[in-house]
């Protein structure tokens, strides 16, 4: 309970104060690609490296499963559906693997 407290009276002031002033354009626009940025490197991260280890590209199915569920979320911009797409090639793509590989 005392985290949460701690974690919410760090968080709120800044967030409380800036939304209460009218930022200019750039900067409006500049804080708009946070979010993206940040579920871009988590994302990468745990593609390339799953469990903190550096995939092979060729025999990964952590990023053949990605690159599939990108273009669908660039086609349809449906963040749903590009997730259950990468969910259904991601388990797809690993027993193909397996089958293969004999892993």
């Amino acid at each position: 309970m005392g985290m949460a407290v701690l974690n919410f009276a760090v968080r709120f002031p800044p967030i409380a104060i800036v939304s209460r002033i009218d930022l200019p354009r750039p900067v409006m626009r500049w804080l708009s690609f946070i979010p993206i940025s940040v579920m871009g490197s988590l994302v990468a991260l745990e593609v390339l490296r799953p469990g903190g280890v550096m995939a092979n590209p060729l025999t990964s199915p952590y990023l053949w499963a990605a690159i599939p569920t990108a273009f669908i979320y660039w086609r349809t911009r449906s963040f749903l559906g590009a997730t259950l797409t990468g969910m259904v090639l991601f388990v797809v793509v690993r027993a193909v693997f397996s089958a293969i590989l004999g892993a």
